[in-house]
């Protein structure tokens, strides 16, 4: 199976993929000022492709529970001298993280390949963009959310974007792990994949470092949450989960490939 991104498509289903996160903030909750300057967050994507990353993704605004918004053009200056100094530097693909469709288009002018946008909705303006440029589009459950009411609104998603004119097979999913939901809904995602899994869309999962996992490992701080996250991670990669997006990737690895040889035992 394959992923369609601008120029190019990504193989998944035989292999898990893993999204390494770099974050040009000051503020995300768990590594907010560490890459802020643009010399740091470039060495740090460097970092990420060689320790195992499938596809960097590049954000430039905390989406952590209360932060306080900045605008397209702010974040899109953070962005800037970082994909300059990326591009044609890495070999694997470079996603944007981003709601904001002014956003998706600089960095699409920019060379980047896929667009994920954490809105929680199917914005025309960013489908605009997404079928100018034939990028991949991460599309993101947002509020909460059980399983049924998660493959819904992928099904809808999928729909709307068909609609639009973006063929299916540019579209990731992601259930949106810690954006409006509690505990037991987020826990019951994790747990639950095989029921809203959507045929003909990678599915990606993003926990990394986050409070339900702090929660569910007694762990308070969130840079030493590598071992939850393995746990959270394998259960979701034998439901039926494609794409990892970690912080840790070095660490983290080791835990991706062994769920991925896991499954392969698995009795259906």
């Amino acid at each position: 199976m394959y992923w369609n991104i601008r120029d190019g498509k990504i193989e998944y289903g035989s292999k898990i993929l893993i999204m390494g996160i770099v974050n040009v903030t000051p503020d995300s909750f768990s590594d907010g000022g560490d890459y802020f300057d643009s010399d740091t967050a470039v060495k740090h994507a460097l970092e990420l492709e060689r320790d195992g990353a499938d596809i960097i993704d590049i954000g430039a605004q905390s989406t952590r529970p209360g932060h306080i918004p900045i605008s397209a053009e702010e974040e899109w200056a953070r962005l800037k001298a970082v994909l300059d100094a990326l591009y044609g530097v890495l070999s694997v693909p470079i996603s944007v993280d981003t709601y904001y469709p002014y956003v998706a288009e600089k960095s699409a002018q920019k060379g980047v390949q896929t667009i994920n946008d954490v809105s929680g909705v199917v914005n025309p303006e960013t489908a605009k963009v997404v079928k100018k440029y034939g990028c991949g589009w991460v599309i993101m459950h947002s509020g909460h959310g059980t399983p049924q009411t998660v493959k819904t609104f992928f099904e809808n998603a999928v729909s709307q974007c068909e609609n639009l004119g973006i063929d299916k097979s540019h579209i990731c999913l992601d259930m949106g792990i810690g954006f409006g939901k509690d505990y037991d809904e987020d826990m019951a995602l994790i747990a639950n994949v095989r029921d809203y899994k959507i045929d003909g869309c990678p599915l990606l999962l993003g926990t990394s470092r986050k409070r339900v996992i702090g929660k569910a490992s007694n762990q308070d701080e969130p840079k030493n949450r590598v071992y939850g996250n393995i746990a959270a991670d394998t259960a979701a990669i034998l439901g039926g989960v494609d794409i990892i997006r970690l912080h840790d990737v070095k660490n983290e690895k080791q835990g991706v490939l062994t769920a991925q040889r896991l499954k392969g035992y698995v009795r259906i």
